[in-house]
């Protein structure tokens, strides 16, 4: 099991620490959500977590066919809703590949980011459309 130790700083803000390297990083409320918005809130980092794994993802399939994929962007939108609480209700995914790639190696890649771990971990209500450019 990997540990996070987080420390809440006050005005909304974390400190988190990941236990295996000591990386830190801070998070912040938005500030439509009487934060600061100064760094990531928790919600972007579930964007940011779908988008890292998707990526991931993409290189663990590139490296089993050969693919350099090396530079592939990939921006996440993230939209939230009151349902009646506060939530994410969306996260729009644009895969821009670093080439053109054919329609089976894009099948191959879309199998890819929506099998990965953080994909499969999202609740059911959360939508998430996928794009390929």
């Amino acid at each position: 099991m990997v540990e996070m130790t987080l420390i809440y700083e006050g005005e909304l803000r974390s400190t988190a620490t990941h236990g295996p390297s000591g990386t830190t990083l801070i998070t912040d409320a938005p500030v439509d959500n009487h934060g600061r918005g100064e760094s990531f809130s928790p919600t972007d980092l579930l964007a940011t977590a779908l988008g890292s794994c998707m990526l991931t993802y993409i290189g663990l399939a590139g490296d089993k066919h050969g693919w350099d994929v090396r530079g592939t962007k990939l921006t996440v939108g993230k939209e939230m809703v009151a349902d009646p609480l506060r939530r994410v209700g969306r996260l729009v995914v644009n895969i821009r590949m670093n080439m053109a790639f054919d329609d089976h190696a894009i099948k191959i890649l879309t199998n890819a980011v929506t099998t990965c771990p953080v994909k499969l971990s999202i609740s059911e209500k959360i939508q998430v459309p996928i794009t390929f450019a």
